[in-house]
């Protein structure tokens, strides 16, 4: 498998994941799916398959990355393998904070459709959108909590 069926294939791989959190967050089987780490197995191994391909093919910029400077960065990601060992990371730890926010928003009754797209497309932007989604849900809660006291 070449560097871009692989890279193809990862991008196919994560849509299912994302689509049952943002369309269906309520079924048991995203609940089943998105409970398990399993998910993320396939897209760690091509991130060390892109990484040991790449730093095999060239240990000068493999030896750069243990302190690297932003030329280095630069130049590593400038090969192919490395941009994908880049891609699947980005890949992995998204998946994994758009569980995070998904299982956030099962628990704590959040609304996290936004905060998923926002994730799988821009990462820390959702992850950010998230974290005031859930205080101002928070907020809501207390001053509910605080009025329902009131009256009773």
């Amino acid at each position: 498998m070449t560097f871009n069926q692989l890279f193809a294939l990862a991008n196919l791989y994560i849509l299912p994941f994302w689509t049952i959190m943002i369309l269906f967050p309520k079924w048991n089987v995203t609940k089943k799916v998105m409970g398990s780490y399993l998910p993320f197995l396939p897209l760690i191994g091509a991130y060390i398959y892109y990484l040991i391909v790449t730093t095999a093919a060239d240990p000068d910029a493999a030896a750069a990355l243990a302190n690297p400077q932003l030329t280095d960065i630069a130049r590593f990601f400038g090969e192919e393998g490395a941009a994908g060992a880049g891609w699947m990371h980005f890949l992995v730890m998204d998946l994994f904070v758009g569980r995070w926010i998904y299982w956030q928003g099962q628990e704590k009754q959040v609304w996290t459709i936004h905060s998923l797209i926002l994730c799988l497309f821009f990462g820390p932007v959702g992850l950010l959108s998230h974290i005031i989604t859930a205080a101002v849900f928070n907020k809501t809660d207390e001053v509910s909590d605080k009025t329902n006291a009131a009256v009773s």
